[in-house]
């Protein structure tokens, strides 16, 4: 019988992970299987432009995985029952079962509310496809001089603010942060990130936390009204309870907690990569939640289920956070690199160098998507057969990576 893979999610983990696998193990005894709510891939990195009103392309699912082996679910996954080694799913045809050998969750993760009052009913933002373009929509439906206010100074918040400056320069564009506008940035990319801000004209409000949304308005924890036809909620990123409710460890966060292979420490059947996996970094901090983290996550949890299959020992890479490139609209960027110890450099590349990289990036990503397997091998690796049901143990080079990672 085939080792059934099963990855949840087909993001930019998920969808990176399944071409992978089906690379570079042999279709003669493995069967894997992507589930994924939509038909379309979301090229998530670019979701502030579809909500700022631009076209961006489309991509199948069915159309990636043709010709690779790999099954295409196309279902919501429910929920998880680690014990019988199933996943609950619904879709056209109801509520039905997926059973497996080895899971990999990469889920992704929504926008955290943080249980602030109307952020859910009355925010929008550009966590999902489906939220994106409801912004759009909005937007479009705005008169001149309409107002909206961005929730949150985080890159995800930066980016919405400045392309929606930029794309609708007929609105009045403000951003509410809790701390100081790119304080984690180095001293001159922080001049270069408030130059942008007052090139768009976009209203700052510093040390501003935001404590109920309504219709029309926002209101801070010291009692100030920010009024806002508009409010985008970018204040972080929070992931679903499937793998808690399931039962297994997952941190504070609600994020699966991972050894240095991305296997979890409860389920070693299970893996997790992206936004739903506490992963710790060389730095000895838990990566943050970014599409960069999805690749450094996938690549070691694909290479660690392939070499416990196949009886080879699972390589030791780095986890290493090199740093944020921050788009400002489409010809301006910010490109910070960090240290160890997540500080920023002192150098940076910002203008329409830095666009130029970002765009280079959203390409690399977007060909890898559309090639996830990257040219099929004539020769791929056999699962030994007394791993097939089980997934075995192997050494790992690099005794941390056979630590527990917290």
């Amino acid at each position: 019988m085939k080792h059934r893979i099963v990855v949840l999610g087909a993001g930019y983990a998920g969808a990176f992970a399944a071409g992978n696998l089906a690379r570079r193990l042999s279709p003669a005894d493995t069967e894997i299987t992507v589930v994924n709510a939509a038909p379309d891939f979301v090229e998530r990195m670019r979701l502030h432009q579809v909500a700022a009103g631009q076209e961006t392309a489309r991509r199948k699912l069915s159309d990636v995985y043709a010709g690779t082996g790999v099954r295409l679910r196309l279902a919501r996954v429910t929920g998880l029952d680690p014990e019988r080694r199933t996943v609950a799913l619904t879709g056209e045809n109801g509520p039905g079962e997926l059973s497996y050998d080895t899971l990999l969750y990469t889920l992704g993760s929504s926008a955290a509310h943080h249980g602030v009052p109307g952020a859910a009913e009355y925010a929008y933002d550009v966590a999902g496809l489906g939220p994106a373009l409801r912004l759009r929509e909005r937007l479009a439906g705005l008169r001149e001089g309409g107002s909206v206010l961005v929730v949150g100074e985080g890159l995800t918040g930066i980016e919405t603010a400045t392309e929606l400056a930029e794309s609708h320069p007929g609105l009045s564009v403000g951003l509410a942060a809790r701390g100081e506008l790119g304080a984690w940035l180095s001293p001159r990319a922080r001049r270069h990130l408030r130059a942008a801000f007052d090139r768009f004209g976009i209203t700052v409000h510093e040390h501003t936390a935001v404590e109920a949304v309504e219709p029309t308005r926002a209101v801070t924890v010291g009692g100030t009204v920010l009024p806002a036809d508009v409010t985008v909620w970018s204040a972080g990123f929070a992931v679903d309870s499937i793998a808690a409710d399931a039962g297994l460890e997952v941190a504070g966060t609600g994020q699966i907690v991972v050894d240095g292979t991305m296997r979890s420490l409860s389920h070693p059947d299970v893996y997790a990569a992206g936004d739903c996996a506490y992963a710790i970094g060389e730095n000895g901090r838990p990566l943050p939640m970014s599409c960069a983290s999805a690749g450094l996550t996938n690549l070691r949890a694909t290479a660690a289920i392939v070499a416990r299959l196949t009886g080879g020992t699972v390589p030791a890479t780095g986890l290493k956070y090199f740093g944020n490139h921050i788009s400002l609209g489409r010809s301006d960027a910010v490109f910070q690199m960090v240290g160890g110890d997540v500080r920023s450099k002192s150098w940076y590349v910002g203008g329409r160098t830095a666009a130029q990289l970002k765009a280079g990036v959203l390409k690399g990503a977007e060909w890898g998507i559309a090639h996830p397997t990257f040219g099929l091998p004539t020769r791929r690796r056999r699962v030994e057969a007394d791993r097939s049901r089980t997934g075995g143990p192997v050494a790992v080079q690099g005794a941390r990576h056979g630590q527990r990672s917290r």
